[in-house]
């Protein structure tokens, strides 16, 4: 992949090569079939060439390898489409990222040996895509408020890493963009956002990119795009549509920051590339997640990277419970009043106007 550059013009950097994820199996349940949406990923997939498996039954099986690395692998290179059950229309709370879930698909094709998905979703890791997203949209209206109610769709899965085979992404912008009160987020780690600048968004959709510091993202990001590329696509998400771009309101997610070696320096770094991709007015906001683990978490994780160098030692870390009894293992409270410190002065000092919308 060739990385965009930060002070292209938009269309220069749409020219550029963006990271698509090519599943080698793409299953189709007969119920996602007889979904009109499941047919328009049907035609999206044939386009593409990509070898297509009609299931004899709404259930996916032989996903399993020999052990957790194998299912992993088999899973990653897997995308199901199916319809999304009961319990998906039944919307949680997600604090602070926003007021309501819903998910468009769950799991991911990037591979992050920290990922946040290792033991919340149930059984191998494949990527399932809903194919009936026009009823789940309909669903969303009985949540919205007076006020502006926000929606995040990036919990179960990175939305914009399967675009180009689901256009579901584009779909959920378009209806959004119809809404009064309702507003979308969310966020990712790709570039291809070429197929959502002339979408009618009005204003309804914030476009955030997931961004790390050099040894984090370089080492633990695997199959994901550039952080000069995301920030080249977020430059096109922000810049207005009288220079060729999106004119979204964009958003950086900062996560999971980790207190690496030379750490300030790593992350001062990060900040000036952003400052130098969004050098001009736009609608900005920050999001800053430091780096936790739980038990489950760990335990999936040292299955699928067993050679990970990630820091997963329980014992350098604080203990703390959520309202259910669940342990989280997060950095001490002084290490991570240091780092909230730090970004805080330094998002305020390049970027006045920006808003940081919560620190964890």
């Amino acid at each position: 992949m060739q990385p965009a550059t930060i002070g292209a013009t938009a269309s220069e950097q749409a020219a550029t090569r963006t990271r698509l994820w090519m599943p080698e199996r793409v299953l189709f349940t007969p119920a996602a079939l007889e979904e009109p949406w499941g047919q328009q990923i049907l035609s999206r997939v044939q386009a593409l060439n990509l070898p297509i498996e009609e299931l004899p039954r709404n259930r996916l099986t032989g996903l399993r390898g020999e052990d957790e690395r194998a299912t992993y692998d088999i899973a990653k290179r897997t995308l199901a489409v199916v319809n999304a059950p009961p319990s998906a229309f039944k919307l949680s709370p997600i604090p602070p990222s926003a007021d309501w879930q819903f998910h468009l698909a769950e799991g991911c094709p990037a591979h992050c040996q920290y990922c946040y998905l290792a033991g919340s979703l149930q059984g191998p890791p494949v990527i399932r895509a809903f194919a009936n997203l026009p009823q789940i949209l309909a669903n969303l209206a009985a949540y919205e408020r007076s006020a502006t109610t926000t929606f995040e769709v990036s919990c179960y899965t990175d939305p914009l890493g399967i675009e180009h085979l689901t256009g579901s992404l584009a779909e959920c912008i378009r209806y959004f963009g119809t809404r009064e009160a309702g507003h979308l987020r969310w966020v990712s780690k790709f570039d291809g956002v070429s197929e959502l600048l002339d979408l009618p968004h009005n204003g309804h959709t914030r476009c955030r990119m997931s961004v790390n510091a050099a040894p984090v993202s370089g080492r633990f990001e695997g199959g994901t795009a550039s952080v000069t590329a995301r920030l080249g696509a977020l430059r096109q998400l922000a810049l207005p549509h009288t220079q060729g771009g999106g004119g979204y309101p964009v958003g950086l997610v900062i996560a999971p920051i980790m207190p690496v070696e030379d750490w300030p320096e790593h992350y001062s770094r990060l900040l000036d590339s952003i400052s130098e991709a969004l050098d001009f007015d736009c609608d900005l906001t920050f999001e800053l997640i430091s780096h936790r683990f739980t038990p489950g978490s760990k335990e999936v994780l040292l299955n699928w990277y067993p050679q990970t160098k990630l820091d997963l030692d329980e014992e350098k870390r604080s203990t703390k419970r959520n309202k259910f009894g669940g342990i989280k293992y997060v950095y001490d409270s002084e290490t991570m009043a240091q780092l909230r410190r730090f970004f805080e002065q330094e998002i305020a000092r390049r970027f006045p106007q920006a808003r940081i919308l919560y620190w964890t």
